[in-house]
């Protein structure tokens, strides 16, 4: 792990936390210093690593509802008094068919998952932290969101509109002290994509902790200067 800055006095809300690069973000920030709270849909074995912590909060909400997430960021500010950091990790991904033979369902559930949880987690956050007068937050999109690919227009879609949001908070909220950044990975080397990928070379794959040290970054003060970019985390892609 690259050495940055001292996380200590940050509480950072992590989305997404039970997945593959959740845990690493996850254990990135509390290697540390920082305050923590996880958020997942099904947080599963995060639980036992953190349980005895004082200094985590875990917390299971599904953000693509408007009403949880407003829930979910009220629970971590009544416990730990603030929020500086949104890792906003919540997503996912699925091929699909040709865009003229993909159900009206599978487009919901991409944009909802991916886009509409970045919406509904900033709309629940973003208050807050221009109160505060200062604030990170970091989003997910993904390379293959800078153009339209075969048989992945819902995902690539809700990727984009991932970045186009993250642009869009930075406009409104840069002169409030609040930075707003994205990383863009290609391929993130977890156990699924191996499977579903096979005879890939992996090498050339972005490894979580590798993006997790870009996040961490871009959630510290030397990434001050740096406000609405979406950052290029594509390894040997």
């Amino acid at each position: 792990m690259i050495e940055m800055q001292d996380f200590k006095n940050k509480v950072v809300l992590i989305t997404g936390a039970g997945g593959n690069l959740g845990k690493a973000v996850a254990r990135a920030f509390f290697d540390a210093g920082a305050t923590l709270a996880l958020c997942d849909l099904h947080l599963g074995a995060l639980d036992s690593v953190y349980r005895d912590s004082g200094l985590v909060q875990m917390i299971e909400s599904d953000l693509r509802l408007p009403d949880v997430a407003e829930t979910m960021a009220g629970s971590v500010i009544d416990r730990f008094g603030r929020i500086d950091v949104v890792a906003a990790l919540t997503g996912g991904f699925t091929m699909g068919s040709p865009l003229h033979q993909t159900p009206p369902d599978v487009w919901e559930f991409m944009m909802k998952l991916n886009a509409g949880t970045v919406f509904n987690t900033a709309h629940a956050v973003v208050p807050h932290m221009r109160e505060r007068g200062s604030g990170s937050i970091i989003t997910v999109g993904a390379r293959t969101a800078l153009a339209g690919k075969s048989l992945m227009a819902s995902y690539t879609a809700s990727k984009a509109a991932v970045i186009r949001l993250t642009e869009s908070l930075s406009e409104e909220n840069k002169r409030y002290g609040i930075n707003v950044n994205s990383v863009l990975p290609s391929i993130i080397d977890t156990p699924q994509n191996r499977k579903d990928m096979p005879d890939a070379d992996f090498s050339t794959w972005v490894s979580p902790d590798a993006l997790a040290d870009v996040i961490l970054f871009l959630a510290s003060d030397a990434s001050r200067a740096i406000h609405g970019a979406s950052i290029p985390v594509y390894g040997l892609c």
